[in-house]
């Protein structure tokens, strides 16, 4: 799947226009039970004629009460309508919920530094850490427009001096410099924060 935000996911789904939101479903399957105010006893009444003709729903949110008048076929169309939703959004939540999205949410800027700080990670720590930056670049930077990747250090490290565009073989080299990092003791917060300004420095960056 792509990497979409969930409103173009909605919409490229058609959940947004099939109308499967309560009120929407309820303006389709019967009509609401309406009050009108009555000036000799001044106070709103409700209609009574419909009582008992049809079956009835009232609203939690609001009170309302709508008066079912459809017919069981178009109810369970619509059964079938919400099944097949309740499915699609089970595919996005798992899909949102898995590889890297897992770790990292899912990446929808265009332009990005990737700042590593692994504080105080031991040597097995660190290369899962560095599994996990490999999964994001290959599952997701691959899907955007250009990337960098800087090392908070004593002296920083920068993948490239400016963030590059994407393509395979960047991506591709920027997991084998990952990969010929060493681990090192852990920098301090002004190391840190020094990666963060200068990641940040390029107006291109928007992430």
């Amino acid at each position: 799947q792509s990497l979409v935000s969930s409103s173009e996911w909605l919409q490229r789904y058609g959940l947004k226009r099939n109308k499967l939101s309560l009120s929407q479903i309820l303006s389709q399957i019967g009509f609401q039970h309406r009050k009108d105010y009555v000036t000799t006893l001044g106070k709103p009444v409700a209609s009574r004629y419909a009582d008992g003709l049809f079956p009835q729903y009232e609203r939690a949110q609001d009170g309302s009460v709508y008066n079912l008048t459809a017919k069981k076929e178009l109810i369970l169309h619509f059964m079938d309508c919400l099944m097949g939703a309740i499915e699609l959004y089970k595919q996005r939540m798992e899909w949102l919920t898995s590889e890297s999205r897992q770790i990292f949410g899912v990446i929808q800027e265009r332009c990005i530094v990737i700042v590593l700080d692994f504080g105080t990670a031991a040597p097995t720590e660190f290369d899962l850490c560095r599994d996990a930056l490999s999964m994001v670049l290959v599952e997701q930077v691959i899907q955007i427009a250009r990337f960098n990747l800087i090392r908070a250090a004593q002296d920083l490290m920068k993948w490239q001096q400016k963030p590059t565009p994407v393509s395979e073989h960047t991506v591709k080299a920027a997991v084998m410099w990952l990969w010929k990092l060493d681990h090192m003791t852990a920098v301090s917060h002004t190391n840190s924060a020094e990666a963060l300004l200068e990641a940040m420095g390029d107006e291109a960056v928007s992430s």
